[in-house]
């Protein structure tokens, strides 16, 4: 009996030793490693590499040389030749950037030559436009003799179309080759604020990196006007008819789209995605009651009131809470018969010639006025043709600013072309896509570093592969952007900026980031401990009571 009593006590000595090895060589391995929370590795040092950003931008230009400009000397010292002019701008201890432009000084071609001697400027555009093609970002300056008849009178700076500036010598033969380089590099650089970028619009685009105070007062007015860079935007056209039972209103916006809109659109198309759409409202009314002007005999809205005009026709539009785009809404509003006419006054008191206003970052409003002083109230409802070519030419105005195409403020003794047909030109695109490649840079950048200090802090949440994936990708991205724009070549550098937004973005706002930031540790204990108590209370007493056993045995012996 003693024997087996024993041999049981070994037993179960052996059983609770081989049980609590089981536990620790293999249960708790495998518990750690079934209950990990997986991050896939992030290149973290890269992306504190570019939390400090750098923007080194570099613009090609091409300074061509008419016949009769330079004299044999000069021309034989000075062409051709490349020099670089630099400025630098530090915003803050993370922040800043610098430009240099990359100018060629060379002799006109001889078919460049043939087009500069015509009398008509606009012909000499279209022509220099098919003889040399000029990359996005690149700007070419013809400086034609003083005496050129290629130029009107009064102008020596005529700003093309295209990527094209003509600018009348400043110099005389008896110049130094120093004397005409220095002349010359003043308009020249006068010309490149213009058709490229300016340290204002710079800062601007860097508004996520910088305070607010660093902008002029005129840079961050046109900032806060237009929408910031997105994949897409969604235009709607809304027609609001507060009074149906008067006006019977007839517009062909689905005409005016195609004949107005849509080819503008056509041209931003590599930048955005957009889409179109147009509505109808009927009884909306203006949440303003407009103030009768006796000496007009018609109703008014002051610029004060404006404002409050948005947000009662605002709830009428249809939510854009389900788009994944900004949305620009552009309202048509015919005054009911009681208002009519009615017209928006400036601070002065003055009607504004378009009897329109736009509001930053949301869209535009114009008033439209029918005619009733032949009519009477027994000849209602009134038919109301709209004349969209004038509507269009408002909103195609108040396009261009939301969507960052600034107006540009002439040179003296200048002329810009009008882009006609074109509708935006070639210069005005690029602009936008300087100042979109800083904006996509920037907003990147600051998302990848919001994202790895998310990542680094909360321990306990998922990195996916397809997570580090994007992340990869928006850090190879911005780096690919920088160098792009380091060597001159824009719109490879804006395609990189774009990819790179576009991957930060996914990853940042991926549904699988938010799925364990809300289990605490309290929660944790109160799963496990219910589960690992009852068969750890056993596993411990064995093994103390073995502890016991054998320091007996010690003393024994």
């Amino acid at each position: 009996m003693a024997a087996a009593a024993a041999e049981e006590k070994s037993r179960g000595k052996y059983s609770a030793s081989c049980i609590t090895m089981v536990v620790i060589l293999l249960g708790l391995p495998l518990w750690w490693k079934t209950t990990e929370t997986y991050r896939a590795s992030l290149p973290y040092s890269q992306i504190n590499e570019l939390d400090i950003l750098l923007l080194d931008i570099s613009v090609p230009v091409e300074v061509v040389f008419a016949r009769g400009t330079l004299t044999a000397e000069q021309q034989k010292k000075l062409l051709p030749q490349t020099q670089f002019s630099q400025k630098m701008n530090q915003l803050d201890g993370k922040t800043g950037f610098k430009y240099r432009y990359e100018k060629t000084y060379r002799a006109a071609t001889g078919l460049e030559q043939d087009a500069i001697m015509g009398e008509n400027v606009e012909a000499a555009v279209d022509t220099l436009s098919r003889v040399y093609e000029s990359s996005a970002g690149s700007v070419v300056i013809y400086v034609v003799p003083a005496d050129s008849q290629l130029l009107p009178q009064e102008v020596s700076v005529y700003i093309g179309k295209h990527r094209a500036a003509f600018l009348r010598s400043p110099v005389t033969g008896s110049h130094s080759v120093e004397d005409v380089l220095q002349d010359i590099d003043d308009n020249v650089e006068e010309i490149l604020q213009t058709m490229s970028f300016t340290d204002d619009m710079v800062v601007a685009a860097l508004s996520n990196r910088v305070p607010s105070g660093m902008f002029s007062t005129d840079t961050f007015r046109d900032s806060m006007t237009a929408f910031k860079s997105s994949l897409g935007y969604e235009i709607t056209f809304s027609l609001l008819n507060p009074d149906p039972k008067s006006h019977n209103v007839c517009w062909d916006i689905e005409r005016a789209v195609n004949n107005y809109v849509q080819p503008f659109l056509d041209k931003l198309s590599f930048i955005a995605n957009f889409s179109v759409d147009s509505q109808v409202l009927y009884y909306a009314v203006l949440g303003v009651t407009p103030r009768f002007d006796k000496a007009s005999s018609s109703f008014s809205l002051n610029e004060d009131s404006l404002p409050h005009v948005i947000n009662p026709v605002e709830a009428k539009l249809g939510s854009s809470v389900a788009s994944s785009y900004p949305v620009l809404n552009f309202l048509l509003y015919v005054p009911e018969y009681s208002h009519s006419p009615l017209y928006i006054r400036d601070s002065h008191g003055s009607p504004v010639e378009s009897n329109a206003f736009h509001s930053s970052r949301w869209g535009g409003i114009m008033i439209y006025n029918v005619d009733h002083q032949q009519l009477n109230e027994t000849q209602l409802p009134v038919s109301v043709n709209v004349d969209m070519t004038q509507v269009m030419e408002v909103f195609l105005s108040q396009l261009r600013l939301l969507l960052g195409i600034q107006k540009v403020q002439p040179l003296p003794e200048s002329l810009v072309q009008n882009p006609g047909n074109m509708i935006v030109t070639d210069w005005e695109t690029d602009r936008l896509l300087w100042i979109r490649t800083v904006e996509n840079i920037a907003t990147a950048t600051n998302t990848l570093t919001s994202l790895a200090q998310l990542l680094d802090e909360i321990g306990n949440i998922v990195i996916n592969d397809n997570i580090a994936s994007e992340v990869y990708n928006a850090v190879a991205s911005v780096q690919r952007s920088l160098e792009e724009l380091e060597a001159g070549r824009l719109f490879p550098a804006f395609l990189a900026s774009k990819e790179a937004i576009t991957s930060s973005e996914k990853a940042f706002f991926d549904p699988s980031l938010l799925h364990l930031l809300y289990f605490p540790d309290d929660q944790k204990f109160a799963i496990y401990i219910p589960l690992f108590l009852p068969m750890c209370v056993p596993i411990v007493l064995s093994l103390l009571k073995t502890g016991k056993d054998l320091k007996w045995r010690k003393k024994v012996d």
